[in-house]
């Protein structure tokens, strides 16, 4: 039995590209494809999958956010980040939230094939570098960047600050109260040493976590 892919990316042309490689495996099949969160919840709602491939920039809900979302939907289903952003920026973080690797996609096609494989056999893919990464957190916490003191709850309604949402916004899209997502907002400032949304969107441009 092949084991069934699901892509998640809001460019098709990525789409194609995972599409055309892992057909090539005679082990695995794309057996689904979304063009963004809100299609990739409704697809998983509908069908089973072996493992998602997300992207983490799209439209509508971004992968931080589909991400939680699956989990809840289909904790079964593993999770490989596959993303433009570098590892060091995401990888710990989104780790931390439950997905089983993280790729950024100018990785080798032999590495994202390798990477597929040993998920679906139920364990995590490291890369060396995210290897390097989560080895200097245990043996260095105190170098750890800022974004990544936070914790899962925390580090979304970061993200979604630093993207310019308003916490009424915020509390709808996490189903939270606004005071709630208020009481969040009050201790990702004091983690990060921040003082205003601004200096959220400053500090997530200024290391690349939103473009």
């Amino acid at each position: 039995m092949k084991k069934r892919v699901l892509l998640v990316d809001d460019h098709k042309i990525v789409r194609s590209g995972l599409r055309a490689l892992i057909e090539m495996e005679d082990d695995l099949g794309v057996a689904g494809e979304a063009a963004s969160g809100l299609e990739a919840l409704q697809l998983v709602r509908k069908e089973s999958f072996d493992i998602a491939i997300l992207d983490i920039s799209m439209p509508d809900k971004n992968g931080v956010d589909t991400l939680r979302d699956l989990q809840r939907i289909c904790p079964q289903m593993p999770v490989l980040i596959l993303s433009g952003f570098a590892q060091e920026q995401y990888a710990l973080n989104l780790i931390r939230s439950g997905c089983r690797g993280y790729l950024s996609k100018d990785a080798d096609p032999e590495e994202i094939i390798r990477a597929i494989r040993v998920i679906c056999a139920g364990r995590r893919y490291l890369s060396m570098e995210l290897a390097d990464l989560l080895a200097t957190e245990l043996t260095h916490p105190s170098e750890k960047r800022l974004h990544e003191t936070l914790s899962e709850r925390e580090f979304q309604v970061f993200f979604k600050l630093a993207s310019g949402k308003s916490p009424t916004e915020i509390a709808d899209e996490l189903f939270l109260s606004v005071k709630t997502v208020s009481t969040y907002r009050t201790r990702v400032l004091e983690k990060m040493n921040l003082k205003t949304n601004a200096d959220l969107t400053y500090y997530a441009i200024k290391n690349e976590l939103i473009s």
